[in-house]
C-alpha cells in the first residue's frame, strides 16, 4: 500500500494483518481521485472510517491542507497515526477515535471532500451521508464520496445530496454525491453516465 502520486508520492504505508482492514486498492483510489480532483485542493477532508489513512493520506499528498481522520477502532486509529508519522504530515492531521455519529459531531462546518470507506456488511452508508448533509459539513461544492459493494445500489439522493456519479471496480463501486443545486454542472461535465470497468 502506497501514496500513488503529490508530495508523498511513494511513501509505503502500514497495514494491519490479516483481513479486518480493508484498504482501497491503487486502482480504485486513483480513479476516485481522478473524479474528485479541482474539488479539495488548499481545502479540507475527512477520512471518516480510516483504517490505515489511506485515502485521507492520499488527498493530503494531493494538496489537502487538511484531514480529519476517523475510525471506532483504537488499533486503525493507532496505525493511522504511525502512517501519519511517517509521512512527516502530522501537522495537518486531526485524529478522532468513536462511532461515526460523535465524530461528525465534533468536526466542524466547510469539509470539501468526505471519504467513506466503512465495512461494506455496515449498512451505514445512507445513515452518514443523510447525517453529513443535516449538520451541513459540506462547503457548497464539496463533494461526499462513497465507496460500497458493486452489489449495493445507492438512492439517487439522499437529504440535499444528489448522486453525481457512479462507478463500478469489479466487486467495488464508487458513487459520489453533491448539494443538489451542484448536480447539473457536475453530472455535465462527467457525461452524466455511469460507467463499469
Amino acid at each position: 500500500m502506497r501514496i500513488i502520486t503529490g508530495t508523498l508520492k511513494g511513501r509505503r504505508l502500514e497495514a494491519l494483518p490479516g483481513d479486518r482492514v480493508r484498504p482501497t486498492s491503487d486502482k480504485v483510489k486513483e480513479a476516485i481521485f481522478s473524479m474528485v480532483e479541482g474539488y479539495y485542493q488548499n481545502g479540507v477532508a475527512v477520512d471518516l472510517f480510516c483504517g490505515t489513512g489511506n485515502l485521507g493520506l492520499e488527498a493530503l499528498s494531493r494538496g489537502a491542507e487538511r484531514v480529519y481522520f476517523a475510525d471506532r477502532a483504537k488499533e486503525s486509529l493507532d496505525l493511522t497515526r504511525r502512517n501519519i508519522e511517517h509521512c512527516g504530515v502530522k501537522e495537518q492531521c486531526v485524529c478522532l477515535q468513536g462511532e461515526w455519529q460523535r465524530t461528525l459531531a465534533r468536526i466542524p462546518r466547510g469539509v470539501d471532500l468526505f471519504l467513506l470507506d466503512p465495512p461494506y456488511k455496515a449498512g451505514i452508508l445512507e445513515d452518514c451521508i443523510r447525517e453529513i448533509d443535516a449538520k451541513e459539513l459540506l462547503t457548497e461544492d464539496g463533494l461526499v464520496v462513497a465507496e460500497h459493494g458493486a452489489d449495493v445500489k445507492l438512492p439517487e439522493s439522499i437529504g440535499g445530496l444528489e448522486a453525481v456519479k457512479t462507478r463500478t471496480y469489479g466487486k467495488i463501486a464508487v458513487t459520489i454525491y453533491a448539494r443538489a443545486e451542484e448536480q447539473d454542472g457536475a453530472a455535465e461535465a462527467d457525461g452524466g453516465e455511469n460507467e463499469t470497468e
